[in-house]
């Protein structure tokens, strides 16, 4: 039995998120469902926090804009999938937990980054680090999250798993440089951002569920099955983030609605919207105007724009969307033996879709 604390237990949010997320949408079922699965990874969590919370002691500056982060909590999606992924072989070992702390790392280095290009000024509902601390404080903070990451992949000596992190990494900084250049361009061709969304989310997603096979013994096509699940599952998560910004309630968020579009950031359903109303482009545009101001759209302005998002139909396309990518990542299980673990993965994969932050 791993080691617990009383933070770390207190710290197994992610289940109960999704839990109260399916009792808010009436999924009664789904929710007694997922509290099964608490069973399955509780211990796991629970020690992925006690080494999440060893992080969060360095005095050095960059240490502590990194623990500003991890202190605020998040979805622990990432690592979940890790564990998940390791039970459908032969379960939980030091290395899966190892190449779980290094998916939450490298995620939460990439926020730190992306919260300095966005020159964000909160996060998670608080105080960006980069506001707490200063930009260059936030950006060692990254870099030393993902030393840290490559480190703890290296330490879990998973055959592949830090060759092909290093490769999801590239990917990543070449979607992010990608959506750079795309920033403000309301003419931004809905392939190039499925290219972006499949670097910046689908590609560490699918890293998180491949690592986590490949640590819990599985051969080359259960782990090429589990990765391709990931990706999927990162492309929809991505898409429902993109409503969400758009759409969803900040109170719940944590976020401003419109910081994505405020940022010149081009979401899958702005840009479908945009394709169908050419009328809307005008409020796109003040939108956008207000940002280069620092001022935040009129409340009237959102609500334009929010009307015409859904009379487009584009809000409906992207929920579609998102469903498909949910449908296609839960058929690669079907090349695995039916297990806790593969059902845990399909309720995953179906409480992603009704989240609401």
């Amino acid at each position: 039995m791993l080691t617990e604390t009383p933070n770390a237990t207190s710290r197994v949010e992610v289940l109960d998120r999704l839990r109260s997320l399916c009792l808010e949408h009436g999924l009664e079922r789904l929710a007694v469902d997922l509290g099964e699965l608490i069973g399955i990874v509780q211990d796991d969590l629970v020690q992925l926090e006690i080494e999440l919370d060893e992080l969060r002691g360095g005095e050095r500056l960059s240490e502590r804009a990194a623990a500003h982060l991890l202190t605020q909590g998040g979805k622990r999606l990432r690592p979940l999938c890790v564990l998940l992924a390791a039970r459908v072989g032969s379960g939980s070992s030091r290395p899966a937990i190892d190449l779980a702390v290094a998916a939450e790392l490298v995620h939460n280095a990439t926020l730190l980054h992306d919260d300095v290009v966005d020159l964000a000024t909160e996060r998670r509902g608080h105080v960006a680090a980069r506001a707490e601390y200063g930009n260059a404080a936030s950006i060692f903070a990254g870099d030393w999250l993902l030393i840290e990451a490559l480190q703890r992949v290296r330490r879990a000596a998973v055959p592949g798993t830090l060759d092909l992190l290093l490769q999801v990494i590239a990917e990543m900084i070449r979607a992010e440089s990608l959506q750079l250049e795309c920033r403000g361009r309301l003419d931004t061709r809905r392939d190039v951002y499925l290219d972006i969304a499949e670097g910046k989310s689908a590609t560490l997603f699918g890293w998180a569920l491949r690592a986590g096979a490949a640590a819990g013994g599985l051969g080359p096509a259960g782990c090429a099955a589990l990765g391709d699940f990931g990706r999927h599952l990162g492309l929809a998560f991505q898409i429902v983030d993109d409503l969400l910004d758009l759409t969803g309630d900040p109170a719940v968020t944590g976020k401003a609605l419109f910081t994505d579009l405020r940022e010149g950031k081009m979401t899958y359903p702005l840009l479908v919207a945009l394709e169908r109303d050419v009328d809307l482009r005008a409020h796109v545009e003040r939108v956008l105007d207000y940002a280069r101001l620092g001022q935040e759209p009129s409340l009237d302005l959102c609500r334009i724009v929010q009307r015409r998002l859904h009379e487009s139909g584009a809000v409906a396309e992207s929920q579609t969307l998102a469903a498909a990518e949910i449908g296609r990542a839960r058929a690669c299980l079907a090349a695995l033996p039916a297990s806790e673990a593969t059902r845990a993965l399909e309720l995953v994969a179906e409480a992603t879709l009704h989240r609401r932050h």
